[in-house]
């Protein structure tokens, strides 16, 4: 089981750092070495961002780790043999209607305009047709995407708990609706680590303003802050300024390594004499990451060193650029990469702006999954689209003239496809008008296990002791949905 502690801490020690205690005089100088050298680690401390000085246990890779392992993002196995050895997240944030795209309900059609229970019917204003020899049915206006239909799998029977956007998002995000918890990514790069250590394992992929509940949606909580997402506003207009102040103008790479190592060789003195601080290390292994960067971060973003018509197919939507970038970076070894994709809350001109939306996306989605699978990395790459809860299929009574869909946690539908998952299938069902899942539910802790296990990892043994208890990102619940599997 996946439970480090701060009594089992593992390391790889630095080069010309002295550990012998033996080394230390056995007088009094002995007594002010040390507490000067506690005293200096503190001082260094009060330079370090506060948001990282938080209690934690100290990180250590999970049983199993590679032998010699150099860090906590170090490759590890997993439980079991997963297809999937990345995930590229797509989350369209504000919840997308499922019965406008992934669920048809041709009896909300036909009862358009009239009194059902919970309201007045509004029948999808966009066709569904049937794609692939699979014959999946898809609205219109996923079309591009639906030429892959072969390869999706619909859960067209998931429901959630709150329907908020905030506390929703959050909650599809790290699986807690109250305490601060770890994101999903967080808790994938800490069972697996990440196959580039010149990169974040987990990275978020936005645009513009932070999402509701800001960077609580990638956070690592009380796991050590080294497995919490990277950040970038793609909207940046060059790839400098949406990497900022990786690049060091003022000081060459030998001597950032000299200061890294002088740094380094202050902790290890404090850790071996008086003990290892959870924060500390977390910053300094950011530190690292950072200086790592420099050699591949300009190269993986810059996505105009792909071809014109490997750009032309992904489009000139922002999702189309964060998507071509979400593929440099898988292929880079990168574990998690989530793009967010706001703006579907669509209370009034559903048909306008959900025209709008889904053209942004269906596209670039298209195109990854298009481009994945010619590099042959469709397989080993679990892709994830969905919101975080669905619509009513009644008119918002606040939609006037032109409305839209109000919230419903009862039902929505994810689409996944890539990482061992079986294409052309739908999973579960919702009733005849779309308004609550009622054939085999899939709740958000099941999305959960369901992922973790296309990565090869029991959600019930990837647990992280904190404050005498031991956690996992599905709580105590969670079951795997096995008949999306090939």
């Amino acid at each position: 089981m996946f439970s480090p502690s701060a009594d089992h801490f593992h390391r790889a020690p630095c080069h010309g750092v002295s550990t012998n205690v033996a080394d230390y005089f056995q007088t009094r100088r002995q007594f002010l070495n040390r507490t000067g050298m506690g005293l200096g680690a503190l001082s260094l401390a009060t330079l370090l961002d506060p948001k990282y000085l938080v209690a934690a246990d100290a990180p250590l890779p999970p049983k199993g780790a590679l032998p010699g392992a150099a860090g906590p993002l170090t490759p590890r196995p997993a439980h079991f043999p997963g297809k999937a050895r990345a995930v590229i997240h797509i989350f369209a944030q504000g919840a997308p209607s499922h019965v406008d795209t992934w669920d048809p309900k041709p009896t909300l059609t036909r009862m358009n305009g009239k009194t059902i229970a919970d309201g007045i019917a509004m029948g999808s204003p966009f066709k569904f047709s049937k794609y692939g020899q699979s014959g999946l049915e898809i609205s219109d206006l996923f079309a591009k995407t639906a030429a892959h239909a072969d390869d999706l799998a619909v859960i067209r029977s998931m429901w959630t708990d709150i329907p908020a956007h905030e506390v929703a998002t959050v909650f599809m995000n790290t699986g807690s609706l109250r305490i601060a918890k770890p994101s999903l990514g967080s808790w994938l790069i800490y069972g697996l680590g990440t196959e580039n250590q010149n990169l974040p394992g987990f990275i978020a992929l936005r645009g513009g303003g932070l999402p509701p509940g800001g960077s609580t949606n990638y956070q690592a909580a009380f796991l050590p802050g080294v497995f919490q997402g990277t950040s970038i506003n793609t909207t940046a207009p060059s790839v400098p300024l949406m990497i900022q102040n990786i690049r060091n103008t003022y000081v060459g790479k030998a001597e950032q390594r000299r200061q890294l190592n002088f740094i380094h060789q202050l902790n290890e003195i404090h850790a071996q004499n008086l003990q290892r601080d959870a924060a500390l290390e977390t910053r300094l292994e950011s530190y690292e990451i950072a200086f790592r960067m420099q050699a591949e971060s300009l190269d993986a973003f810059d996505i105009n060193r792909e071809s014109e018509e490997t750009r032309a197919a992904y489009g000139k939507s922002e999702q189309g650029k964060q998507l071509l970038i979400a593929r440099r970076l898988i292929e880079r070894g990168v574990r998690v990469v989530q793009v967010w994709h706001q703006g579907w809350d669509h209370h009034q001109q559903l048909q306008t702006r959900l025209t709008q939306k889904a053209g942004e996306v269906d596209q670039p989605l298209a195109a990854l999954l298009a481009d994945l699978k010619q590099r042959g990395l469709l397989d080993s790459t679990l892709v994830v689209w969905g919101g975080e809860f669905g619509r009513k299929p009644t008119k918002d009574k606040n939609g006037y003239d032109d409305p839209g869909r109000d919230h419903n946690a009862k039902a929505f539908s994810v689409v996944l496809a890539g990482g061992g998952v079986k294409g052309g299938t739908i999973h579960g069902a919702t009733d005849e008008f779309g308004g609550a899942a009622v054939q085999d539910k899939v709740h958000v802790h099941d999305l959960h296990a369901t992922i973790l296990h296309a990565l090869g990892l029991d959600h019930t043994k990837l647990t992280y002791r904190f404050n005498g208890r031991d956690f996992r990102l599905t709580d105590v619940a969670g079951l795997v949905v096995k008949p999306i599997f090939a």
